[in-house]
């Protein structure tokens, strides 16, 4: 596992867990990028709920066990990584970190571990492949084979090894606290965003005007239309997800040679349906809370899809914040873990030093919390560790 070498940045001294990086982030991102980022959906009832699930859930630890040998070492689809969590496919991330896409993926590959590239990412999928050796791919894709086949030849050709399709997406969600803080895509010119820009000097220069200054304007890169700009007066092509269905994700069983994993999946029965049409993952997900507001936690609904998964592996985020909670996912029979929101604040106000501490912290969590529990490795965080919160011993 590759080390930070260079001196940990002023800005991070004070940040002690990964919730500690959302208020530095809010003061240094403009309010539509940060609404864009924090928000949830309508009440927030699904992004509140999925922190509330790992509350449901104490340790039962175990004493006198030698836990010294302890690693993180995590095996997936026959890849071994170092950490049992990494980072999941998030939009726009280039407009929030500077490059941050690049970031992400080559930290992810420094620490061996995953990093998921978004469909709705402003860098193309060939740039964060070749700097991000462990990045894999997800698409937003329309029920619509004359997309499809065309996206998934190219995302193959570019060498990712994993394919993830995001399967809630039917239609956009109502995120009214968009609307509020005056974010859109693309963003369209307007004396309020130019504000919210020049209150942001050290974003407006040190991300956006970099941006521009070095690669021109960010672009939708990898959705499956001509590439748009992310600013200007353009109206988003509007692909119709609603039609996408079952028969779309064996066509693309049949064209993906790699590993296919779905995301969005919270129901048993449709992990049984992707078992039965060859899927090889799904990641047990409510988007972060950012699609149909009151759906199920994703931690909540673990354990029904590990019955159903048979042989493929399970994946989880949403809500995942401590490394309390990595533990209680894998004790619930999740493989892998995906942390959002904390590590892209991180890449804004600090790049690749804020990504590697975040990590950092997250890891060291960990480690201690192993210790305590008297495990050695993540695959001995097993069910029978946990109690309910709400019933006796």
């Amino acid at each position: 596992m590759s080390n930070q070498t260079s001196a940990t940045p002023r800005c991070l001294n004070d940040i002690l867990c990964l919730g500690d990086f959302e208020e530095p982030a809010r003061r240094f991102l403009p309010r539509p990028i940060f609404g864009y980022i924090s928000g949830g959906v309508e009440t927030n009832a699904s992004l509140d709920g999925n922190r509330a699930a790992f509350g449901e859930y104490e340790f039962m630890p175990r004493v006198l066990v030698n836990t010294k040998a302890r690693h993180q070492k995590t095996t997936l689809f026959g890849r071994t990584y170092d950490l049992p969590f990494g980072f999941p496919p998030m939009g726009a991330t280039a407009l929030a970190a500077y490059r941050g896409d690049d970031v992400l993926a080559k930290v992810a590959a420094e620490l061996n571990t995953v990093m998921i590239q978004s469909g709705a990412s402003l860098m193309p999928m060939e740039r964060v492949r070749e700097v991000g050796p462990t990045a894999w791919f997800q698409a937003y894709l329309p029920g619509d084979p004359g997309i499809i086949t065309p996206l998934v030849e190219r995302a193959q050709a570019t060498g990712f090894e994993t394919l993830v399709l995001t399967v809630d997406v039917q239609v956009s969600a109502n995120r009214e606290n968009n609307v509020r803080a005056g974010y859109s895509s693309p963003l369209k010119p307007s004396l309020r965003l130019a504000w919210d820009g020049m209150v942001r000097p050290r974003w407006l220069l040190g991300t956006f005007g970099r941006t521009i200054l070095n690669h021109g304007m960010p672009h939708l890169e990898n959705m499956g239309f001509p590439r748009i700009p992310i600013l200007g007066n353009i109206d988003r092509p509007r692909m119709s997800r609603d039609g996408l269905s079952w028969e779309h994700v064996e066509l693309m069983r049949k064209i993906w040679k790699g590993k296919l994993v779905l995301k969005g999946v919270l129901s048993r029965h449709d992990v049984r349906i992707a078992r039965e049409s060859g899927v090889d993952g799904i990641m047990v997900s409510n988007h972060g809370g950012r699609q149909l507001d009151g759906t199920v936690s994703p931690f909540r609904a673990l354990p029904g899809a590990v019955a159903e998964a048979g042989g493929m592996a399970i994946m989880m985020d949403s809500g995942i914040r401590r490394g309390t909670d990595v533990l209680k996912a894998l004790a619930m029979g999740a493989h892998f873990v995906f942390v959002g929101r904390p590590f892209l604040y991180a890449a804004a106000i600090a790049g690749e030093a804020g990504v590697h501490h975040a990590a950092k912290l997250l890891r060291d969590e960990i480690s201690r919390n192993m210790a305590m529990l008297g495990i050695s490795s993540v695959d001995e965080m097993k069910r029978d560790l946990l109690v309910s919160s709400r019933g006796a011993i």
